[in-house]
């Protein structure tokens, strides 16, 4: 195992086998996940910034693609996990040129067809149960959301720029 200094002591390395969190990172595999296996695997406890952090040291893609154009809203909590929202991300990563599952690709498709189907737009309202409605397209709707006033949203697109 390789030692590194860490802050004027030795301590242990934890990635294993630099090559297989590489391909990890090519197969699309979660933070979670790599967390779950290196457990499993190493008896190595990791936490999410280790990985984020290996990453970007490495000058791998963002596995996250952040589109504050079609998610330009603080979103609490309680909503992230909304149909709506996970559509919006898919599509943002359709529009990023990433690869989806077979699965997203399908549901993605369905999705909008319904948005364009409906003359709707997808509306966030933080202060509603729900957060995420569905509102018909007016004339100044020119993507697949409702653009608020100003843009909440507290990380910007860390993919421009």
């Amino acid at each position: 195992m390789i030692e590194i200094e860490q802050g004027g002591f030795m301590g242990r390395r934890k990635i294993q086998d630099e090559s297989e969190v590489i391909r990890w990172f090519e197969e699309g595999r979660t933070y979670q996940w790599m967390i779950e296996e290196y457990r499993r695997k190493y008896n190595i406890e990791t936490v999410v910034s280790m990985w984020g952090n290996f990453r970007r040291r490495r000058g791998l893609d963002r596995r996250i693609v952040r589109n504050d154009d079609l998610i330009p809203w603080f979103v609490k909590e309680k909503h992230r996990w909304a149909y709506p929202l996970a559509m919006l991300r898919a599509e943002g990563r359709r529009r990023a040129g990433k690869e989806l599952t077979e699965r997203d690709e399908s549901r993605l498709a369905s999705w909008l067809d319904v948005l364009k189907k409906n003359g709707s737009v997808v509306h966030y309202d933080e202060g509603t149960e729900e957060g995420f409605s569905y509102v018909p397209r007016r004339a100044g709707d020119n993507d697949i959301i409702r653009r608020p006033d100003t843009k909440t949203t507290p990380r910007p697109n860390a993919n421009k720029g």
